[in-house]
């Protein structure tokens, strides 16, 4: 028989061979034991945690007649026909190569057909993110009412591409990164099952390498195996991986440390001439510095941890090396680091690390020295500080009970400043008077059904000026617009622009050219009272046109009993918003 890789040879093909994953497996195995499976499942999770592993034992344990606890027997003809694929009920479909409409509308097709041998039919389909939003569609339909001898079991490693409508019509199980401390007991188990010899440090590194990922740590296994002739070393797994030794990255941090800047950069050059990648000798640093300040702040905790491989050495450079050298140690790797990704230059770029990294050394110590001065002199300037305000403190004080009157001319002073702040906005009174004497309420009543529309041809920011006005009187000749605020009207005012929008506007509106007048509110109320006291006593100002005497003194017969500023006043404001009042 051909050889196998480990990863193929070593699959999990029950439940409890599933390592890391204890609580997904322990959950689809009740699952099974009390046949309460659902129709559609959903893995989720990084790459080699045991998607596709999980979802071949699922669909062999709902199938098998022999199962015990859930578990697949493993002997039947149904198990073994899944384990070897052979099994027509149960089919495994790439989305990546088939994510079109087609593929799944043929699946769709055919769910409807009962299994040929075995209870149910397994639709298992990889990477699932990968099919195409038209091939969602179609498989929505079938999630949406699934036939009732059919399980779908979607993987993928990124669900965040998925529809959240087929995401609601599963049962999601989100696979975890499997740990180092598992994936060295899982390899050990294996080596010693293949009766191969292997050293604790290497296997360390394979499954630092892995990243939680279960098949590439055996895939590694298998080339380091294969390197070492059936024999697993420190110096083959490190060969293989590319990373970098613990004792290189010690001399090398020591040497910058010590500001042996030739030393460090002959270190690297030999790295590089080893073949080791420039990003992963940066990477190996970051976490070589993550250690330190892990050992630093909490050792029991980093001599428990599985990738810990700590050894005198370490230690003693722990407690030699400051902790904020190595911050900043961890911040310049980190931006050489994003700035090697794209350089086609990597070397240059460890030469140059190497050279920051070595201008470290007595930054700190500058700062620490320094540190104590610095705080001297501001904690001596603060104090000089606090004397001065607390003798003007007590010249004030003493100014007070001496002159107690001083503060009352200031504090007029003030007041009269703040009022001197707010200016009225000039007026033509006699072009105000002119609108007053010929104004009629239907002339008002008029612009102001037309006014909203008159703002909303405006831009946004001439609306955002006209928003606080309104018309207060009109004429057939021209329009007095109030303003709520001065400011506001003041701006009206200087803005050509805005009069002429205005005015172009309600000459459409109402097929009319009007003058328009502003003024602030406060000063439109002034201006209305005084022009009917004045009108009251007859010497107004505003010299009214023949026909508004005429109208004043004759309100049309309704009322002939009424004194002429009563109908004018009613001419102006409406007979509902005026009352007379006797003496």
């Amino acid at each position: 028989m051909a050889y196998q890789a480990l990863y193929r040879t070593w699959r999990p093909q029950r439940f409890e061979d599933v390592v890391g994953q204890e609580m997904i497996t322990k959950t689809l195995r009740n699952a099974v034991m009390t046949n309460q499976t659902s129709h559609a499942y959903l893995f989720t999770g990084p790459r080699g945690t045991g998607k596709t592993s999980t979802a071949k034992i699922f669909a062999k344990a709902i199938n098998c007649h022999h199962q015990e606890n859930g578990e697949p027997c493993n002997e039947c003809e149904i198990c073994k026909a899944i384990t070897n694929g052979s099994l027509n009920d149960v089919l495994e479909i790439d989305a990546a190569s088939n994510n079109g409409v087609e593929e799944i509308r043929d699946i769709r097709d055919k769910v409807k057909y009962a299994p040929t041998q075995a209870d149910y039919k397994v639709y298992i389909i990889d990477e699932v993110h990968m099919l195409s939003t038209g091939a969602f569609n179609a498989l929505l339909k079938t999630l949406e009412e699934p036939p009732a001898n059919v399980v779908f079991i979607l993987a993928t490693t990124e669900p965040h591409k998925i529809p959240a409508t087929i995401i609601s019509r599963t049962q999601r199980f989100d696979f975890k990164r499997i740990t180092s401390a598992t994936i060295l007991k899982r390899m050990e188990y294996i080596l010693n099952q293949k009766d191969i010899q292997y050293e604790d440090a290497a296997l360390k590194v394979i499954a630092k390498a892995a990243e939680g990922g279960m098949r590439d740590a055996l895939s590694i296994l298998d080339q380091v195996i294969s390197f070492g002739e059936n024999n697993v070393t420190l110096e083959n797994a490190l060969l293989v991986t590319g990373s970098v030794t613990k004792m290189d990255l010690l001399n090398y941090l020591q040497a910058v440390v010590d500001q042996k800047t030739p030393e460090a950069l002959e270190m690297i050059h030999k790295l590089v001439q080893d073949g080791k990648d420039a990003s992963r000798i940066v990477e190996d640093l970051v976490e070589y510095c993550r250690d330190l300040l892990l050992y630093q702040q909490s050792p029991a905790m980093l001599e428990e941890t599985e990738l810990g491989m700590l050894d005198e050495d370490f230690k003693k450079f722990a407690q030699e090396i400051e902790p904020e050298t190595v911050y900043q140690m961890i911040n310049i790797l980190n931006k050489q680091q994003e700035n090697m990704r794209y350089t086609s230059h990597p070397t240059v770029y460890l030469e140059v690390l190497t050279v920051k990294l070595s201008q470290l050394k007595n930054q700190p110590q500058v700062s620490q020295a320094n540190a104590q001065p610095a705080i001297s002199a501001d904690q001596a300037q603060i104090d000089r500080l606090m004397n001065r305000i607390q003798q003007l403190q007590d010249q004030i004080n003493s100014l007070q009970q001496t002159q107690p009157q001083a503060a009352r001319p200031v504090r007029r002073q003030v007041v009269s400043t703040n009022q001197t702040k707010v200016k009225e906005v000039k007026v033509n009174y006699e072009k105000v008077n002119e609108v007053l004497g010929n104004a009629t309420r239907a002339d008002l009543n008029r612009f102001q059904q037309v006014w909203g529309d008159l703002v909303n041809m405006l831009t946004v920011p001439q609306r955002a000026i006209m928003s606080v006005s309104r018309p207060v009187a009109a004429s057939s000749e021209g329009v007095v617009i109030g303003f709520e605020y001065p400011y506001l009207c003041q701006k009206a005012i200087d803005d050509r622009e805005l009069q002429d929008a205005l005015t172009n506007g309600l000459s459409r509106l109402v097929d009319q050219d009007l003058s328009l007048l502003f003024l602030p509110n406060e000063q439109w109320l002034k201006i209305r009272k005084d022009y009917l006291a004045k009108r009251k006593v007859g010497k107004t100002n505003a010299q009214p046109t023949a026909a508004a005497e005429n109208n004043a003194a004759d309100p049309q017969g309704e009322e002939p009993a009424q004194p002429p500023i009563v109908a004018e006043a009613q001419k102006l404001f409406g007979k509902e918003a005026v009352q007379v009042k006797e003496d």
